[in-house]
């Protein structure tokens, strides 16, 4: 008898079609598949990393540039409602433009700015609409740096109570609590 290479002889000598290709393999991939878990686990981890450094349960708000804040002993945490910003003669409603204080500064008497009224009234509407059960709280965070004019802060409080937002409250840096 002559040498033959090794291969699998097993159940080769049965007649049936479906043994056969079982025995050969049949030309499938294996049941059995190897799952290499170190990049998945590696992604998971950057993951968590990455959400855990930009999570925030404070309640902390990106100030304005060029924005400086004044101090306050008593303070509250932050509210969720619109914050109004104003940085230079530029007024901002949630980071978006919303009218300047050109006209307050010039006439130097207080008035209504327009197209903050207009903004904070729409935003009203919205919250309406979207809870149409519940009574509107009605409140607004103001951030206006502590050199602005008395005039454009009455002005910007004004419009928005005319607006339909009577609650203001306004951002300040927190300073510690003194004895006494």
């Amino acid at each position: 008898m002559p040498l033959q290479s090794p291969t699998r002889r097993l159940m080769h000598h049965v007649g049936l079609e479906f043994v056969a290709k079982k025995v050969t393999g049949g030309g499938q991939r294996s049941v059995n598949a190897g799952l290499s878990l170190t990049s998945m686990i590696d992604f998971l981890v950057v993951t968590v990393v990455f959400l855990l450094m930009t999570f925030s349960a404070s309640g902390e708000t990106p100030i304005a540039k060029g924005l400086n804040l004044p101090k306050a002993e008593n303070t509250l945490d932050m509210i969720d409602s619109p914050v109004v910003a104003v940085v230079g003669s530029q007024i901002l409603v949630d980071g978006t433009p919303a009218g300047n204080t050109r006209a307050v500064e010039e006439s130097d008497r207080m008035q209504r700015v327009d197209e903050l009224f207009n903004i904070l009234k729409a935003k009203r509407e919205l919250w309406k609409q979207t809870h149409p059960k519940k009574d509107f709280p009605g409140g607004v965070v103001l951030e206006i740096d502590q050199n602005i004019k008395a005039v454009v802060v009455k002005s910007v409080f004004q419009t928005a109570a005319f607006a339909g937002f009577p609650n203001v409250s306004f951002m300040v840096n927190s300073i510690p609590k003194t004895g006494g």
